[in-house]
């Protein structure tokens, strides 16, 4: 495998680098404890449009929707360099990466028209309506009901989970539209107001003392059916598209790694003794470094894969379940370390601290797939082990056992 720049792809990563150089300096990336979310999500939409006035949104995307018709080994190399600065992207991610996607695919012309550049430019935030709280691992168990009414659809049902609702624009929505038939077959996706009568949303306190997550209940909802994403029925193969994207990002996420913790290391004492001249210390980043030189080498068999035009394997699923488990435990290693002072955050907010990252990683290991789910995955579909048994994917939705009932 050949991982240096090809000469086109050394221009383009300059071109991207002088950008940022003049550009991205002086930009914060995470609200801090003096910060406001709206004040956070003003600057994040500056940035956005910022990007796209200088042909540097959605890069992927065909010009005509905001975008700059770059090569998927392009979009790597502005994602690598922008990583290097802490810009405020968050609120974004999702609507760029996996709803703006989704539309691209699926949508008519006039809503990839109305939508796609105003996401481009920064202008409208929106996510994704998928898990329920019947339906998170297996989404196909959804029960989010869309009923026909003339070229209209009425949506009734709740989601959960639901990240940045509160301030979104719009989003994609998965639900059911025939539950005479299998599970996987009687699913469609809408785009849907998040504005619109009848939707609301309740932000869900977490442990850390935010809420980013929402339920999301939708009452009496109407969607026209020129909102509707792919055909009536085919809900679960669009949804695919966007959750091997949601796959992508999540296991490209950031926090304190073994360098961190090294770092950490040599500033504390374990058993009044240098935390270095621990055995268990040193095995920890030891491990931590060689699954960090894993994911290092995994993500260059992708960018080499791209460089050559080739579609990449199972490395999202694999890069998703180490890394997310690895901050999780570099983070509660880093807590216990610090003994009570991992508990304490400054007046910054560090959100990539031990404890920001600890709590954090669980969210990250159920996004876009749990670990066990795609543990079945890398089994089944890599390894070719044998499938779980899985009775209710032959029988209609209706005959499904709900709530222990047969």
């Amino acid at each position: 495998m050949d991982f240096a720049d090809t000469p086109e792809e050394a221009r383009f990563r300059q071109e991207a680098r002088a950008f940022l150089e003049g550009h991205a300096t002086s930009v914060a990336g995470r609200p801090g404890a003096e910060e406001s979310e709206n004040a956070f999500i003003a600057r994040a939409k500056a940035w956005q449009k910022l990007k796209a006035d200088n042909g540097w949104a959605c890069l992927n995307w065909p010009k005509a929707f905001g975008g700059r018709g770059a090569t998927p080994m392009e979009l790597i190399i502005w994602g690598q360099e922008e990583g290097r600065y802490n810009v405020p992207t968050q609120p974004f991610a999702i609507g760029l990466g996996m709803c703006g996607p989704t539309v691209i695919a699926f949508a008519g012309d006039e809503q990839k028209a109305r939508y796609l550049p105003r996401m481009a430019a920064g202008e409208e935030i929106w996510c994704q309506l998928f898990s329920e709280p019947a339906g998170g691992s297996d989404v196909a168990n959804l029960r989010t009901r869309a009923v026909k009414d003339g070229d209209e659809w009425v949506i009734n049902g709740q989601k959960i989970w639901t990240s940045g609702a509160h301030y979104c624009d719009y989003g994609i929505l998965l639900t059911r539209t025939d539950p005479s038939v299998p599970k996987h077959q009687g699913l469609t996706m809408f785009i849907v107001d998040m504005k619109a009568p009848g939707v609301e949303v309740r932000p869900i306190k977490q442990a850390s003392g935010k809420a980013g997550f929402n339920e999301v209940y939708f009452t009496d909802v109407r969607i026209k059916d020129d909102h509707r994403l792919g055909a009536v029925g085919d809900g679960w193969k669009v949804s695919i598209v966007t959750l091997m994207n949601e796959r992508l990002a999540v296991g490209s996420a950031s926090g304190p790694d073994a360098k961190e913790m090294l770092a950490l290391a040599q500033t504390l004492e374990v058993d009044d003794r240098p935390a270095l001249e621990n055995k268990a210390v040193r095995d920890r980043i030891a491990t931590w470094h060689c699954e960090q030189s894993g994911l290092h080498f995994t993500k260059l068999r992708v960018q080499s894969a791209l460089s050559r035009g080739e579609t990449p394997g199972p490395e999202n699923s694999i890069t998703k379940i180490v890394s997310a488990n690895k901050l999780q435990g570099i983070g509660s290693y880093g807590m216990d370390l610090m003994d009570m002072g991992g508990i304490l955050v400054d007046q910054e907010g560090q959100d990539d601290s031990f404890y920001g990252a600890w709590l954090s990683a669980p969210g990250l290991r159920i996004a876009g797939g749990t670990d066990e789910i795609l543990r079945n995955i890398i089994a089944e579909r890599v390894l070719g082990m044998p499938g779980d048994m899985r009775v209710d994917k032959a029988i209609p939705f209706t005959e499904v056992p709900q709530g222990g009932k047969r």
